[in-house]
């Protein structure tokens, strides 16, 4: 009886979600015009209490971001910069194991215009997006901005906002709800900005933290260590009095400092924050990048060297003879060049991970290396005494350089994978990197253990106890790795392998497409869980018929978040998952699925009016035209006619594992 009073509140709770359409998100647009020629084109929403809506900027592999799309642009005006938003909040995503960025309360994206043809009249746009609570919902709304033929004289005018015509319905029955939030909306969007200052905050110190561990491994490099003495000691002995020799080196620690903020500057100035995270989750940038990491990492490995061009080190040395200030500053100038060989791949390793924070990371990141590379200048010039405990340079040095080496090419394959997971080609699923990152640390454990060398080592007639402990660590991390090649989750590198699902197979090597030992059927795959799932639905249609079973459709999306919790957190209940698998056909229809229809098949919707040019925007119509409601996740149960089984509840979302089973059985006892 508890059960059933329980399924009872829960569709009463889910009746009123299930039947309309949600339109969390209410938008109004302005044009405002800033010199003859040019507009800022801006777009408001109001976002509903708990709701989120991502941001252009949030990165690919997680949610959708949001898309502003121009449809009459191409001889008509160009675009000035990319679109700039209101302040957003980021947040990681444990389902995508991303940080999505959103906003919350508020949003507002602002593009600046510049008009070529003087004829213009209007400005056609369009906004895709996807906002989220329990359920997700995938948008698009169209703007027209018309142009003020009075503006010709140069007066700069502002035409009052103007609804959209698809929001313009949805807005109207709750004008006096939209009142209210927008007397409250302030107070939402200042916890929102509080919020993100604290998050920025948190990820910049990670981002210092880390680059301070790494200016510490480059200084333990072939190129840094041995001029730690030799430096120290030109201030010590070459300045009159030892105070002076002090200051010099703490003068030249800080010249170091100086150097690589400057560089984090000038990146952070010429790229811009906005620009620096739109690059980081940008296809070519993650190839590129992988490119050069791998160029890098051989090089440390001691196939070739990296220098900057003599020219360089030579003109700079020769104005360090300059004394003085200026000369020590030189000097810093110099380290910087004739080290670059080692700093370089991990400099630029930085860089490119601080751009994916955006804002000052890149100057913080800097701070933070280059303060690790000063402080033993500073320090053994104010206690020389301990210069005589630093280890002499020998082999451990390119050890160091070596193990790095490896390091970067392990990181390397992460950047090819981010490509990967965006294009969805499939090159490197989940058990091709696995197998890369076992041999690569594989290797570096036989290289820690004595039993392969490089070009530039030496001699060893033994193994260090420091080296030993290290290939332990590194040797029990690569068997940790292996059983992931069989579907182990391998929660410690979460954040850098391709996820469970994007795999050769579900179940991990051995599965190949099958489950139980049967081949899925034709137009099915074996999913998540070794779930036989249709993703076409007149095939899955046509299964159902030849097996006389029920047919569960799932109304679902590759960026819905709530679609992956309710797969990972409720079908994967022994109850629920054997009835997944033995008592209804499964047919998981992505709203979000960007293919382009045949156009044979492409339309206008007759429930919506919008256009029907994608897979998804097909089967968000059939969502909405038969169900009425536009939500992710959706579960309807229907007899081989396509009837609701669950009379009661035609229709359940998001919820938890008791209730979703219960939901089943009612609907297949109706069968």
């Amino acid at each position: 009886m508890k059960k059933i009073y329980f399924l009872l509140l829960t569709i009463l709770a889910f009746a009123n979600v299930n039947a309309q359409i949600l339109d969390p998100a209410k938008w109004k647009s302005s044009l405002e015009k800033k010199l003859d020629d040019s507009y800022i084109l801006t777009f408001t929403a109001v976002i509903e209490k708990d709701w989120h809506l991502y941001s252009q900027f949030t990165p690919d592999g997680g949610p959708l971001p949001l898309e502003l799309e121009f449809k009459n642009q191409k001889g008509n005006y160009t675009l000035v910069g990319k679109a700039k938003e209101s302040k957003t909040r980021t947040a990681f995503n444990d389902i995508f194991e991303v940080n999505e960025t959103f906003f919350e309360g508020k949003a507002q994206i602002q593009q600046e215009i510049k008009i070529v043809n003087a004829k213009l009249a209007t400005i056609d746009a369009v906004l895709n997006y996807q906002v989220c609570k329990d359920v997700c919902i995938n948008q698009e709304k169209k703007f027209s901005f018309s142009i003020p033929t009075s503006t010709l004289n140069g007066s700069s005018t502002i035409e009052k906002p103007v609804l959209d015509a698809v929001s313009a319905d949805t807005l109207a029955p709750s004008l006096g709800e939209a009142n209210v939030m927008e007397t409250n909306i302030q107070e939402s969007v200042t916890k929102s900005i509080a919020i993100n200052d604290k998050e920025e905050k948190k990820g910049l110190w990670s981002i210092f933290f880390i680059a301070f561990i790494s200016g510490f491994a480059a200084l333990l490099t072939p190129c840094v260590f041995p001029l730690i003495p030799m430096t120290v000691s030109f201030f010590t002995k070459q300045s009159k009095t030892r105070a002076a020799g002090i200051r010099n080196a703490i003068f030249y620690g800080i010249s170091i400092i100086v150097i690589y903020v400057v560089l984090g500057l000038v990146v952070t100035t010429i790229f811009g924050a906005g620009a620096l995270n739109a690059l980081s989750t940008n296809v070519w940038f993650n190839i590129i990048f992988f490119v050069l990491l791998v160029f890098f990492a051989v090089s440390f490995l001691g196939a070739f060297e990296i220098v900057l061009p003599n020219a360089w080190a030579n003109k700079v040395d020769s104005q360090a003879d300059r004394g003085g200030i200026i000369g020590i500053l030189f000097m810093a100038l110099a380290l910087a060049i004739v080290s670059f060989s080692c700093t370089g791949p991990i400099v630029g390793t930085l860089l490119v991970e601080a751009a994916s924070k955006g804002g000052i990371a890149p100057v913080v990141g800097m701070f933070g290396f280059s303060l690790a590379m000063a402080l033993p200048f500073m320090f053994f010039a104010l206690f020389p005494g301990f210069l005589q405990s630093l280890p002499k340079s020998g082999g451990w040095l390119n050890t160091v350089k070596v193990f790095l080496g490896f390091l970067e090419l392990a990181l390397a394959f992460k950047f090819l994978s981010n490509a990967d997971l965006v294009l969805q080609l499939h090159l490197l699923e989940r058990e091709v990197f696995l197998a890369i990152w076992i041999a690569i640390f594989g290797v570096l454990a036989l290289y820690l253990f004595g039993k392969i060398s490089m070009p530039h080592d030496s001699p060893m007639t033994h193994i260090s106890v420091g080296r030993a402990m290290m290939g332990i660590l590194i040797l029990t991390f690569t068997i940790y790795l292996i059983p992931g090649l069989w579907g182990a989750p391998l929660k410690l590198t979460s954040a850098f392998i391709p996820p469970l699902e994007y795999s050769e197979s579900p179940h991990g090597v051995g599965g190949s497409g099958t489950a139980s030992g049967i081949a899925a059927p034709d137009g099915a795959k074996i999913g998540v869980h070794g779930l036989t799932i249709f993703e076409d639905y007149d095939k899955g249609v046509a299964y159902a018929k030849t097996v006389n079973k029920p047919i569960l459709l799932d109304f679902t999306g590759y960026a819905c978040v709530n679609c992956r919790k309710m797969e990972n957190n409720v079908w994967s209940d022994p109850k629920v998952l054997s009835i997944l698998k033995d008592k209804v056909v499964l047919i998981s229809l992505y709203v979000d699925d960007k293919r382009e229809l045949p156009k044979s098949e492409q339309s206008i919707s007759k429930t919506t009016g919008n256009e029907i040019e994608t897979v998804g925007e097909k089967w968000t119509d059939f969502m909405i035209s038969r169900y009425k409601t536009n939500t992710q996740p959706l579960y309807v149960l229907t007899d081989l006619e396509g009837n609701s089984l669950n009379t009661a509840q035609p229709t359940i979302s998001y919820v938890g594992i008791d209730v979703y089973e219960n939901w089943l059985n009612i609907g297949i006892a109706g069968f």
